[in-house]
């Protein structure tokens, strides 16, 4: 069976518990998708389950993608992602829901993080800066960025560049609330993106 969902981040509410505390939780549109491919070692190297998500018109998928999703039996689609494992007891074509999930499950969701453009290195690695005072000009700047011997930058120097518009997984969530009938997860915590950012909800693995 298929190990996860595909989906669109709404935005954060809250929730009150039965002891009367107020939990919050970020609400995700999620599927349905449709299966679009099954791949299999012997054919593809891998095992995975490709499926369509978010219909949309025919004149805005590509002519390849267009007959691919044609041989799947559905219609035009306008994201295509994998999930990892085996298809068993999953055919191509068929509707999966969020009725895959169960409140109190755990899971993760990959995302893309918030672009925030060039910052220094002060907001992008949390550098402590300098003092503020007795003739100090570089409060908060990183300083020299090279070593004297090797007289190259290492790779990997944090300093001020291009933040966030990166690929994150947030663990450790949790299912609050599913609703089939609008297709909604409520999740524990915050997930990552800005509200209408697409994300993938997976199962978490047990250890």
């Amino acid at each position: 069976m298929i190990n996860g969902i595909v989906g669109r981040k709404v935005g954060m509410t809250h929730l009150y518990t039965e002891a009367g505390t107020s939990q919050p939780v970020t609400v995700i549109q999620a599927g349905p998708v449709f299966v679009t491919q099954i791949k299999t070692v012997d054919k593809d190297g891998y095992d995975a389950v490709q499926v369509g998500f978010e219909e949309t018109k025919g004149k805005k998928v590509t002519f390849p993608e267009a007959g691919h999703l044609k041989k799947a039996g559905v219609g035009p689609l306008k994201v295509l992602r994998e999930f990892r494992g085996s298809g068993n007891g999953i055919e191509v074509g068929q509707k999966i829901t969020v009725d895959i999930f169960e409140p109190g499950e755990d899971i993760k969701v990959v995302g893309t993080s918030k672009g925030r453009g060039f910052a220094g290195a002060v907001k992008r690695h949390h550098f402590r800066g300098q003092h503020m005072t007795h003739g100090y000009m570089t409060h908060r700047r990183p300083l020299a960025s090279g070593a004297t011997g090797p007289q190259r930058v290492f790779k990997g120097k944090r300093g001020p560049g291009h933040m966030g518009d990166e690929t994150v997984t947030q663990v450790g969530l949790k299912i609050v609330q599913v609703d089939a009938e609008r297709n909604l997860l409520l999740v524990s915590g915050s997930v990552p993106g800005a509200p209408g950012g697409l994300v993938k909800i997976l199962k978490a693995e047990k250890n």
